[in-house]
């Protein structure tokens, strides 16, 4: 059984859930900028729960809805949101997105995404694992789709993808009318190729401002940028 992942103000069980806890989910959350103040905010895919949860912790949206279709995880995301201390704030969608965005006319000012991101149909024994990596059960067409329809007109949408899918993203993006705003490009080590993009877009044209963040120094011991990026998150941080 995975052990429950403890943070400072929430804990994360993820015993159900075929996607752990790890890095992508911890930089979306931490990254996705709340300064605009959403009051209403939406985790698309959302796993255990936990970007949703530390966008709780970040700021005082009223609204944090979430969406996940496979139902372990769908019923372990509703029980971190209940023992969390912001449960009042906190709701999961057993649903698809398509299925969702056709019956919510709401919009949100904040739109997250750690999506299934594997286009290679390279099945494993794991369905679940399977459905949650790989984008067969969320096209970035469908995406896309959803995020122009559930966006406000001056909200913000941000997703983490690997570096590779960057340029076809804003390509594809550009299509909903969703315009990349800020970028930053993540490596694990100063040596290391860039792996991760966390990309923020926005409904207005704007120049893209590029960043860049490097996780680790040397094994185990952490940038100052990636610390202070997650320190409020992490227990050893």
């Amino acid at each position: 059984m995975s052990k429950p992942f403890e943070f400072k103000q929430f804990t994360i069980y993820q015993d159900r859930a075929a996607m752990k806890v790890g890095t992508d989910g911890v930089l979306l959350g931490a990254w996705a900028s709340v300064a605009h103040r959403p009051n209403a905010i939406l985790d698309i895919g959302a796993g255990t729960g936990l970007i949703a949860l530390m966008l709780a912790q970040r700021c005082d949206a009223e609204i944090i809805d979430a969406v996940e279709l496979e139902v372990s995880a769908f019923e372990q995301c509703v029980a971190n949101f209940e023992s969390s201390p912001w449960g009042d704030r906190l709701f999961c969608y057993h649903a698809s997105l398509q299925e969702f965005a056709g019956e919510i006319d709401d919009q949100y000012q904040l739109i997250v995404s750690n999506p299934p991101y594997y286009a290679e149909n390279s099945p494993s024994a794991d369905l679940a694992r399977d459905m949650a990596r790989q984008n067969l059960s969320l096209p970035f067409q469908d995406l896309l789709g959803a995020v122009r329809k559930l966006l406000s007109r001056a909200g913000k949408f941000v997703l983490i993808v690997p570096f590779k899918e960057e340029t076809m993203l804003i390509r594809e993006a550009a299509k909903y009318g969703l315009y990349a705003a800020r970028i930053l490009h993540v490596k694990g080590n100063p040596e290391a190729e860039v792996k991760r993009s966390l990309m923020e877009f926005q409904r207005d044209k704007t120049k893209t401002i590029f960043e860049e963040l490097t996780i680790e120094i040397a094994r185990q011991k952490y940038t100052s940028e990636y610390i202070g990026l997650t320190k409020d998150f992490y227990l050893k941080m």
